[in-house]
């Protein structure tokens, strides 16, 4: 936290910001990953929730942090023996057979293979058990981190403290709900209920009679890791097809839907023989209101018809960016991460050129990620890096433009532009119509000389507000050297030190009223890019 207070300000406690340089910044981002593998399984899951944060962290922290896999050592089989018969009673009476070898680990649970009896034979079941002791853990870090919290918040920016507050707030109530098997069970149900009916899909069965609040046992379903790139070649399975069918999938759950599974890295996605898209994990996953699906279909019709005013604006609204915000370069970033998504090569000298504009624009930091929005980030995030690894040259564009197509999203956003079209004419032919007669009482009035005008003046940037400060201060500053002089020449030397004081208040007070306020520029990512910068680089 120091460090990134120091990185902030060229002062720990004052002073106007600095800049600092890759390297440094690439320095504390691998400080900070061994610091969070070393504090332990709550701190692992919040360094992968701030990898996908570039509203809170600079663009190197982002790429070391994404690294971090939740992939902790496995606690002993007699803790979770103890965790699982104390849900589900007796491992030799309730199961088949049990490996006690764990297939998966992870920070909050670990998953191990198991048989259940079933009409005679067996069936292959994961068990996903609790960490023991992990609740009191959990517990104790987050109190941590909500006391740190206010404290970091002193050495950020009004959008950035609006972000991490979000984040805090955000991990706090992802964390308890990924502990909580029942409503994952709950979850994955009804995720089931709707995408599970499409065939290019898989997602496991509950076995509910050997589940609880600790313990969630699901129909165990074998495939290829998703990102294991040899091994769907090797069985003949078209990875571009499976990268437009999983990009399909979250397009259909978040907008359609509204629950959708959030945690989409490449150990909770496999791909079967027959190329079927299998979910395994749905500790976290979210819901998305009517307003953010309507919003969101929005912002992917205007990338579709390449309509960078119609992004901003659908950025806006939902609330990710700032209104304020200087809308000639962010349209500039906007086409860059269009040419991106596309798959297109872009010129790495127009790629400085933005970041310069950007660094030398003096505005407040203009992304801000609410909560309803963090998961559904963290979901784009994630499934882009999984595509971009099945198919360099995917074009997210197109398939999300085939998508509303398909789904009839974009040729109603048609039929409703033609309908608001339809109403602004018929509303612009009745103001034709109370033109004329408005025109002629106006022209009376002038000539009869009883026509007033009111002007009213915007002042967003405060300029007559500093104005008046700068008056006032002056006026003050010349009353207290006079005041020194006269005092000082009367010889009362304890009056003109008071009056010497004032005045350097006075002085400083003036001197801050004509600094200008910078603020830490945004630096655009471009997750292809920098794709192709480190394949180069290797």
């Amino acid at each position: 936290m120091l460090a990134y207070a120091r990185d902030r300000r060229r002062f720990l406690l004052f002073g106007r910001p600095r800049r600092v340089s890759p390297e440094t910044h690439r320095h504390r981002a691998e400080v900070l990953l061994e610091s969070l593998l070393t504090l332990g399984p709550t701190f692992i899951k919040l360094g992968q929730l701030l990898s996908t944060r570039p509203d809170v962290l600079p663009p190197e922290y982002i790429d070391v942090l994404s690294s971090l896999q939740d992939d902790v050592p496995p606690a002993g089989w007699d803790g979770a023996k103890r965790v699982l018969e104390d849900e589900i009673g007796p491992v030799d009476e309730r199961f088949a057979a049990f490996d006690t070898d764990p297939i998966s680990g992870a920070s909050l649970g670990q998953v191990y293979r198991a048989q259940l009896d079933d009409d005679g034979g067996t069936r292959d079941v994961a068990v996903k058990i609790r960490r023991p002791g992990v609740e009191e853990l959990v517990q104790a870090d987050l109190r941590v981190i909500h006391w740190s919290l206010p404290v970091l918040l002193y050495f950020v920016d009004d959008a950035r403290s609006f972000s991490l507050e979000n984040l805090a707030d955000e991990f706090s109530k992802t964390i308890r709900e990924e502990m909580d098997y029942q409503r994952e069970a709950e979850m994955l149900r009804e995720i089931q209920a709707s995408i599970g009916t499409d065939d290019r899909y898989v997602i496991p069965d509950v076995v509910d009679s050997h589940s609880g609040p600790r313990v969630l046992t699901m129909e165990y379903i074998d495939g290829t890791k998703i990102n294991d790139v040899e091994e769907l070649d090797r069985k003949g399975i078209d990875r571009s097809r499976i990268a437009e069918d999983l990009q399909w999938a979250y397009m259909r759950m978040i907008i359609d839907d509204g629950v959708f599974h959030a945690d989409p890295h490449p150990g909770n996605l496999a791909v079967t023989d027959e190329g079927r898209i299998v979910f395994y994990d749905f500790g976290m996953s979210g819901r998305v209101d009517e307003f953010v699906q309507d919003k969101i279909v929005e912002f992917y019709i205007a990338v579709a018809n390449q309509d960078i005013d119609a992004i901003l604006d659908a950025l806006i609204e939902i609330g990710t960016l700032s209104p304020e915000a200087d809308r000639a370069v962010m349209a500039e970033v906007m086409e860059l991460a269009i040419q991106d998504a596309r798959g297109e090569d872009i010129e790495q000298y127009r790629v400085q050129q933005i970041i310069g504009q950007v660094e030398d624009s003096i505005y407040e930091f203009p992304l801000r990620l609410p909560k309803n929005l963090a998961l559904v980030l963290r979901v784009a995030t994630v499934v882009e890096g999984v595509c971009v690894t099945l198919d360099p040259e995917f074009d997210f564009i197109s398939t999300a433009t085939d998508y509303l197509v398909e789904q009839g999203y974009r040729e109603e956003s048609i039929r409703q532009y033609l309908s608001e079209s339809g109403q602004q004419v018929r509303r612009s032919a009745e103001s034709l119509t109370r033109i004329a007669p408005k025109t002629e009482r106006a022209l009376d009035r002038l000539d009869r000389d009883d026509l007033y005008v009111r002007i009213g003046v915007e002042d967003s940037k405060n300029v007559f507000e500093n104005l008046a400060k700068r008056l006032i201060y002056g006026m003050l500053l010349t009353m207290g050297l006079f005041s020194t002089g006269v005092l000082y020449a009367l010889e009362a030397p304890e009056g003109s030190i008071v009056a010497a004081v004032f005045s350097a208040v006075v002085l400083i007070q003036l001197y801050r009223s004509f600094r200008t306020q910078r603020a830490l520029a945004a630096r655009p990512q471009f997750t292809r890019q920098n794709l192709r910068q480190r394949r180069r680089e290797e």
